[in-house]
């Protein structure tokens, strides 16, 4: 699975933390982070992780680009929700994109343990369904 990891800078420590506390489950897939969030994962967790531009530089933008092409099977994007974010309207449509290509999507700790825990399990097979068809419309689901 392609898992995409995002973290806003006041949720960047509680993303390391949750990458670490799985990082048995994480070596097992490929991921893709934005900037600083890729770097800290990369040296503080020591896997492997493809780096896009930093949020406001684009790498949500970049992100969103996966989804819409279907290379991207899950996204954790941890979210600082008392912080105003100078690149918000770029997180509203990463968000949104998600919702459009049925990409499972967490925006806090508590529902990327639910869907990490689903990814060990094997609860995620529909996402390869979807990669051999090319596209499943919103209408099929």
């Amino acid at each position: 699975m392609k898992i995409a990891l995002i973290a806003h800078d006041k949720k960047k420590d509680e993303l390391i933390r949750f990458v670490t506390a799985y990082r048995d489950v994480f070596a097992q897939h490929d991921l893709y982070a934005t900037g600083t969030t890729g770097k800290r994962v990369i040296a503080e967790v020591q896997l492997d992780v493809f780096r896009f531009n930093s949020g406001p530089l684009g790498g949500d933008q970049e992100i969103g680009a996966k989804i819409a092409r279907n290379e991207m099977d899950m996204v954790l994007f941890f979210r600082d929700p008392l912080t105003a974010q100078p690149h918000e309207p770029d997180v509203t449509a990463l968000i949104r994109l998600a919702d459009v290509y049925n990409v499972p999507l967490a925006t806090n700790m508590g529902t990327a343990e639910v869907l990490v825990k689903g990814l060990s399990e094997g609860f995620m097979e529909w996402r390869e369904l979807i990669e051999d068809k090319g596209e499943i419309k919103n209408d099929e689901v």
